[in-house]
């Protein structure tokens, strides 16, 4: 599954995105920045149960983003439900947020997922981050039902969409 991929953010800078196994000590330096700002907005550290190996292709994938060589953000999608996806750890550094790398993120998580064969994506945010659902919404993600850890939570917000058939990317080998 290739997903190196470089990308032109709104200010003209370019990012690249690169799997990790979510074991890898950069995934979990970004991942632990991801937890802090949960730490920061809710109070508390995510409790949902995540095993790294739901991250590995092909059943999964963690990506890092890079800015002129510095990893600047993260993402990650596991299979969830069968069929489906569902996407965790989009994380932008402060310093990079409002430039368009979210979304860079965001449509390489989705179509990754959908080179493995999956037709829809789920995620979980909170009304604390309301950044977040804005983004979510503007890339066509619509409520739907609650699931895991935080399905009763008031502040919880649960959103999905279906991705498009996406084919494999063709090889040209000689």
């Amino acid at each position: 599954m290739c997903t190196s991929a470089e990308r032109v953010l709104r200010d003209g800078a370019v990012v690249g995105l690169r799997p990790l196994p979510y074991e890898d000590p950069l995934a979990q330096l970004l991942v632990e920045r991801v937890q802090q700002e949960y730490v920061a907005r809710y109070g508390g550290r995510d409790e949902a149960v995540v095993d790294p190996g739901e991250f590995r292709p092909p059943t999964g994938l963690f990506l890092v983003a890079e800015v002129d060589g510095v990893p600047v953000g993260c993402g990650a999608w596991r299979a969830y439900p069968p069929g489906g996806a569902e996407i965790k750890r989009v994380y932008v550094a402060p310093e990079l947020r409002r430039r368009g790398l979210a979304q860079v993120l965001m449509a390489g998580l989705e179509a990754s997922a959908a080179r493995a064969g999956h037709r829809s994506v789920v995620l979980n945010t909170g009304q604390r981050q309301p950044e977040a659902v804005a983004l979510y919404r503007e890339l066509g993600y619509a409520p739907v039902p609650g699931y895991g850890v935080y399905a009763c939570s008031p502040e919880a917000v649960f959103l999905g969409k279906e991705l498009p058939v996406h084919e494999e990317e063709p090889t040209w080998a000689s």
